[in-house]
């Protein structure tokens, strides 16, 4: 194995693991609904996160982190989806960057971010653009400085998750001197650097999602992580994020479910029994709900299983099972997104089935269920990875691990 490996296994017991953040995550659930309806930003709730180091799971307990392994880390991120999904989307870009660190090799710049992450800081994520940007490109540019080895970037990027908490930023950029794509890592709080909270999507409403803007922001020549050495199965380390979240939204919306159901005292005249709790018909929606969250749950952890091979593979000295592992990683989060998207859409909608009109009143907030869901699961259309899916069946086609989004080039011909 590389002078870069380390244990691979499970390095903690996941309860022991899990009791150092489910109190974290109770004081996170309980202001989740008052944020959603206020649109508050979870900054104090990240900042708890932050101090117990929770970026830092994935590391080794000898690097200051925790040791967690990538089914772990999954249950860890269904459990606080279950507590407030948009922080899991929040923090998203910061564990696909302490990732492509983990598996960098070892050296005094992986050393460095090893320490800081260990220390509590956090990164966010800066990589679409919107307008006239080309499939394929980037505006946002570095430009060689005055001095030699200084460095600037500028640009403007949306979808910038999780950098209005962050103090990093994992920056898609393309340097001028050399035309290579790279990770520009900078300092968030830099006098360069503004953040917006503009996102207007339905959903996922305070993950910081907004627009961030670059200019002349000075990027250290170590911090320019070349594009093409980032870890390979980062799409499926990515789309595992999606599966967590789905997930802990579903419990979230069957727990909600059952505790009012249990509490309502009104029923319908042509109703199945003297109490709602006792109709077989609400019952049964409980059930389909509760299932759904179940199912969802599952095949999550069942992808994180491959996502899991292919990091192990990654620091093993064999091509061609990492070309192996990452295939069947991709394939696994594409089949999972597929099938757990309508899971949860449906389950998220099904819920109002069994509270009637009271259910749909502002002050429950439990629309946040449906508009978080279908807002995640829109960021990576599950119609291309079913083709994607579907293609590799019948063809044999490898998965395309990294792609982008921008205007085609065809476009108005």
């Amino acid at each position: 194995m590389p002078d870069n490996a380390f244990d691979l296994g499970e390095t903690a017991d996941y309860e022991t693991l899990a009791a150092r953040f489910r109190p974290i995550f109770e004081r996170i659930k309980a202001g989740a609904v008052q944020r959603e309806r206020d649109r508050a930003l979870p900054f104090e709730q990240i900042e708890w996160l932050k101090q117990a180091r929770f970026g830092a799971v994935r590391f080794p307990v000898s690097a200051g982190g925790h040791g967690a392994s990538i089914p772990q880390l999954t249950r860890l991120l269904i459990e606080l989806s279950t507590a407030d999904s948009n922080i899991t989307q929040a923090l998203r870009g910061h564990f696909a960057f302490a990732e492509d660190r983990l598996v960098a090799p070892p050296g005094p710049g992986r050393d460095a971010w090893w320490a800081r992450f260990a220390a509590g800081e956090i990164a966010g994520n800066a990589w679409s653009e919107i307008g006239d940007v080309l499939l394929g490109e980037t505006n946002t540019k570095v430009t060689p400085g005055e001095q030699p080895g200084t460095f600037y970037v500028s640009g403007q990027k949306y979808y910038s998750t999780g950098s209005i908490f962050a103090d990093w930023v994992d920056l898609y950029a393309q340097r001028v001197d050399t035309g290579e794509f790279v990770i520009a890592a900078v300092d968030a709080r830099d006098q360069g650097v503004t953040h917006f909270d503009d996102w207007d999507g339905f959903g996922q409403r305070t993950t910081g999602s907004g627009t961030s803007t670059y200019d002349r922001v000075p990027v250290p020549e170590e911090n320019l992580i070349p594009f093409d050495t980032r870890f390979r199965y980062q799409t499926a380390f990515y789309q595992l994020f999606h599966l967590a979240t789905l997930a802990g939204i579903a419990h979230a919306a069957a727990d909600e479910l059952a505790a009012r159901v249990r509490a309502r005292t009104r029923t319908f005249s042509h109703g199945n029994a003297p109490t709602y709790a006792q109709d077989p018909q609400i019952q049964q929606v409980v059930g389909e709900v509760t299932a759904a969250a179940f199912a969802a749950e599952a095949i999550a952890l069942r992808a994180a299983e491959d996502v899991q091979r292919a990091y192990e593979a990654a620091l093993a000295d064999d091509p061609e099972r990492d070309r192996q592992a990452n295939i069947a990683a991709e394939l696994a989060t594409g089949k999972g997104q597929v099938v757990a998207t309508n899971l949860v859409v449906q389950a998220t909608s099904k819920l109002f089935d069994a509270l009637g009109a009271s259910g749909v009143r502002a002050d429950a907030g439990l629309d946040r269920f449906w508009r978080n869901a279908r807002t995640v699961s829109s960021h990576n259309p599950t119609v291309f990875k079913a083709k994607v899916i579907g293609d590799n069946a019948i063809n044999g086609t490898e998965p395309v691990y990294v792609w982008a989004i921008g205007t085609s080039p065809q476009a108005g011909r």
